[in-house]
C-alpha cells in the first residue's frame, strides 16, 4: 500500500521506534480525567492510560508501569509540571492512586468508577446469596449505575445507613470465618469506603462516572499490539508512546 519494500518499511518504523517521545507540552486544556491501567501478556506487563472523555481523546499513557507504584507518581508528577491540572479524576479506587491524586492535584474532585464498584461488589455478594444481610447488600450494587438525581442519591444513602444500622454491628462483632463471610465483609467495606466519592457527577455532569472510555481504548490498543508480538522489549516503550500520540480516540 505504501509503495515501499518490506525492508524499507522496517527501517522507517525502526527509526521512529528509536525516538523517545514526551507528552505534549501544554496539558492544561484537559480538565475531566479518567485514569486506569490494564495488563498485557497476562499480568507480566501493564500500561497506564489517562484520558479526557469530554474531549473524546487520550491525554497520554505509558507502558511498563503498574497502578499505584512509585513510577506512576513520578510519571504523573511530570504531567502536572506540564500543566495538567484537572477539575476531576475518575479512578478505580486503588488507595495508592487516590493518595497520589490528592497529593498532586488537591483541588481535583475524585470520582470512583461506578462500574468497578458494581462489578466487584456483585462478585463478592455472589449471584444468589443465601444470607439475608448479603441479599440486601447485593441490591445496593445492582442500583449503583442507576442513580441519576440527587433524590435518588439521598434515598440510596438513607437505605444504606439503615442496612448498616441493622447488619453492620453484627458483621463487625462476628467471629465467623470462611470465604462467603469474608467476601461479605469485603463488599461492605468496599461500599463504606467508596460512598463519599461515588456521586460527584451529580454536581457536575461533565465528570465521568466510570472509566469505560479507557476500557474501550485499551481493547483497541491490545488488538493492535497483538500484531506486533515480535517487537523487541527495548522498543515497546517507544511503540506505546507513539500509539498514544497517534491514536487519540
Amino acid at each position: 500500500m505504501s509503495g515501499y519494500t518490506p525492508r524499507t518499511m522496517r527501517r522507517i518504523i525502526g527509526r521512529y521506534l528509536d525516538q523517545r517521545l514526551e507528552p505534549p507540552d501544554d496539558l492544561s486544556p484537559f480538565r475531566y480525567l479518567v485514569m486506569d491501567g490494564s495488563y498485557l501478556q497476562g499480568r507480566r506487563q501493564a500500561v497506564i492510560g489517562i484520558a479526557d472523555p469530554t474531549q473524546n481523546r487520550i491525554v497520554t499513557g505509558i507502558y511498563g508501569i503498574k497502578e499505584g507504584e512509585a513510577r506512576m507518581y513520578d510519571f504523573c508528577s511530570r504531567l502536572a509540571q506540564r500543566g495538567l491540572s484537572p477539575r476531576s479524576v475518575t479512578i478505580d479506587g486503588l488507595p495508592q492512586v487516590h493518595t497520589m491524586v490528592n497529593a498532586l492535584w488537591p483541588q481535583a474532585v475524585v470520582q470512583r468508577c461506578l462500574v468497578h464498584i458494581q462489578r466487584q461488589g456483585l462478585a463478592w455478594c455472589r449471584h444468589q446469596p443465601k444470607r439475608p444481610d448479603t441479599q440486601h447488600l447485593r441490591q445496593f450494587f445492582t442500583r449503583v449505575m442507576s442513580i441519576h438525581t440527587a433524590m435518588q442519591r439521598d434515598d440510596f444513602i438513607d437505605q444504606w445507613q439503615r442496612w448498616e444500622e441493622r447488619w453492620g454491628p453484627a458483621i463487625v462483632a462476628s467471629k465467623e470465618t470462611g470465604w462467603t463471610f469474608g467476601d461479605l465483609k469485603r463488599a461492605r467495606s468496599l461500599l463504606t469506603k467508596a460512598l463519599p466519592y461515588m456521586f460527584a457527577y451529580l454536581d457536575d455532569p461533565s465528570i465521568p462516572k466510570s472509566t469505560n472510555w479507557l476500557e474501550g481504548y485499551f481493547s483497541r490498543l491490545k488488538n493492535r499490539y497483538r500484531q506486533h508480538r515480535g517487537l523487541p522489549a527495548a522498543k515497546r516503550y517507544s511503540y506505546f508512546a507513539w500509539y498514544f500520540r497517534l491514536c487519540r480516540t
